[in-house]
């Protein structure tokens, strides 16, 4: 099993390895990779493409050095590189985001001027909509990197993925969990995606035991929006899916914000469960057309 080599990404692929194990009898190898993003302190927005947390590690499969392999399903970019297959992806993980602060405050109780860090345009851009007296600090790190700076008073707050947390035994260190059909998170976040190459069969029936149904179709969506608004929307978007009514209905919201949260624009549907990548792309549409009406884009 090949994964980053970041200390959230071993524990979230040992949990997979475990599960694995469990259903399967099988036995599992960690081999931990070193990507691009582990090695550039620069804004992730900033590199100039997407996959830094994933080329690394779809390489060392194709070239067969690692047999699968476990990611953060956000970190993905939209297309599959030919030779591997989505295997997998198991339950999801809380997909909210978390505010951690020194003293347990939540966003709203925090004075104003006061410092949040994030790396995440996505999260700056509403955070800003919010509470437009807050100041955004940008910020890149592992998450005891960046509790550490509130810990140590250089930021009142950071913002990061609950699910981050909790795979690390450590959510009890949030101060407060954003609604996400408010705050709306990043497509799939929370996700683990299983990658393996296309012509191992054996393996991808292997590692298809662990697939959750319920959570491929969600984050399928969520990513649908995303693939739909990357040829035409460089602002920050959100999206987030459940599925309600026992698997008969998708509910789909997603988010575009301006990077200084001056704009945000909303929009949900609710589909059959079938039908979610339709809806996902005409939902996209329409955000990006009430999107630039309000800001003036495209005009």
């Amino acid at each position: 099993m090949g994964t980053r080599s970041s200390a959230l990404a071993l524990a979230q692929s040992a949990s997979f390895a475990a599960a694995l194990s469990s259903a399967s009898g099988a036995t599992v190898r960690t081999v931990g990779i070193t990507t691009q993003g582990d090695t550039s302190n620069a804004a992730i927005a900033t590199m100039g493409n997407t996959g830094v947390f994933v080329q690394a590690v779809r390489a060392a499969l194709l070239s067969g050095e690692i047999d699968f392999a476990v990611h953060s399903y956000k970190d993905l970019p939209t297309a599959l590189p030919e030779g591997i297959t989505l295997a997998a992806v198991p339950a999801r993980e809380d997909p909210r985001d978390a505010v951690v602060t020194a003293d347990g405050r939540t966003l709203e109780r925090l004075p104003a001027g006061a410092r949040v860090g994030t790396g995440s345009p996505r999260r700056a851009g509403q955070l800003l909509w919010a509470h437009p007296g807050l100041e955004v600090v940008p910020l890149r790190g592992n998450v005891d990197s960046r509790i550490g700076r509130v810990r140590s008073g250089q930021l009142d707050a950071v913002i990061v993925a609950a699910a981050g947390l909790a795979r690390l035994d450590r959510l009890a260190e949030a101060s407060q969990l954003l609604d996400p059909d408010a705050f709306v998170p990043a497509p799939a976040q929370g996700a683990l995606a299983v990658e393996c190459r296309t012509d191992d069969l054996g393996l991808l029936a292997l590692l298809g035991r662990l697939d959750d149904r319920g959570t491929r179709v969600a984050a399928a969506a969520e990513r649908a929006v995303l693939a739909r608004l990357e040829a035409g929307c460089s602002a920050p978007v959100g999206a987030h899916a459940r599925i309600e009514r026992a698997g008969a209905r998708l509910e789909l919201s997603a988010v575009i914000t301006t990077p200084d949260g001056r704009h945000r624009t909303l929009r949900t549907v609710a589909t059959p469960p079938a039908d979610a990548t339709l809806a996902a792309h005409a939902l996209a549409d329409a955000l990006l057309a009430d999107h630039n009406l309000a800001t003036g884009a495209g005009s």
